[in-house]
């Protein structure tokens, strides 16, 4: 135990040190101890240290994950260093804030302040794959994954047909797109291959002749969207919007196409769920 800490304290004083030998002003994260401000990092963690009992910075430590959970109680600030699987090294302030204004923090590779593995100059660089990807797909990448690892629910929405389910199971609001987390479960004796999953909205006409206008809605980002559900199987993924809102005589439609079969599903979306979002 005393080896350990001797350890981690080393690796606080280089990762400062360097910090501070490069002139780097270190990020504020802010947390309470009400709701999870969730970290995204690059590679997987290795290990997090927070320097006060107040901050608890929790990740799993069995099989290595890209994120980590913060929590505050009330008390001064500290500092939270986290290493990567490959050494990176990032180092934050932490304080207390009773009021969230953010409660997800994607980390670049770019905002590291070092390396615990000495970097030989001459060697060649390659870029890492996230650095291919630009900085809103990577955004999505991670925080869809992160929804599918919830267990959380904006209601029971769940429409069926020939054994074919399809379920919304939450809608969640963040910066400027609403993210719906969707399941398909396929509890029949055949496939079912997915022609198309289309969201509008529709429109209800006032006047003597009353009409419905339906008008699509372009998602942005489809995160593990399948093309086939096999029998006794389900699927899960995300749909990524442009954050919208209903008014009272609008609502959501969103429509389950089987290519070459007909077990197909409309579902229709209350304003409520669309204008609440998680």
């Amino acid at each position: 135990m005393k080896k350990y800490i001797i350890i981690s304290a080393l690796i606080i004083v280089s990762a400062f040190a360097k910090a501070q030998e490069q002139s780097i002003p270190l990020d504020t994260i802010y947390a309470n101890d009400t709701k999870n401000v969730a970290l995204f990092f690059p590679e997987p963690i290795r290990q997090g240290i927070t320097g006060s009992d107040n901050f608890v910075f929790t990740y799993n430590r069995e099989k290595e994950q890209y994120f980590g959970l913060l929590q505050a109680k009330p008390g001064k600030e500290s500092n939270l260093l986290v290493v990567n699987r490959n050494g990176s090294i990032f180092s934050y302030i932490v304080r207390y804030k009773k009021q969230l204004s953010k409660l997800n923090y994607f980390i670049l590779l770019s905002s590291s302040i070092g390396n615990e593995k000495p970097i030989v100059k001459d060697s060649v660089l390659v870029e890492s794959s996230e650095e291919l990807v630009d900085n809103s797909t990577y955004y999505y990448q991670k925080f869809c994954s992160y929804l599918l690892n919830r267990k959380q629910r904006i209601a029971r929405i769940k429409k069926r047909n020939e054994g074919i389910i399809l379920t919304v199971e939450n809608i969640v609001f963040d910066k400027d797109e609403l993210y719906f987390v969707i399941e398909i479960e396929n509890n029949s004796t055949l496939d079912y291959d997915l022609n198309f999953l289309n969201l509008s909205i529709e429109t209800r006409q006032k006047g003597k002749r009353k009409s419905l206008q339906r008008l699509y809605k372009e998602p942005i980002y489809k995160h593990n969207l399948p093309s086939k559900i096999k029998e006794n199987e389900m699927a899960r993924f995300v749909y990524v919007l442009p954050k919208f809102s209903l008014s009272d005589d609008r609502r959501a439609i969103l429509e389950l196409n089987e290519k070459d079969g007909e077990r197909n599903i409309e579902m229709k979306l209350s304003h409520r769920y669309i204008n609440n979002p998680n």
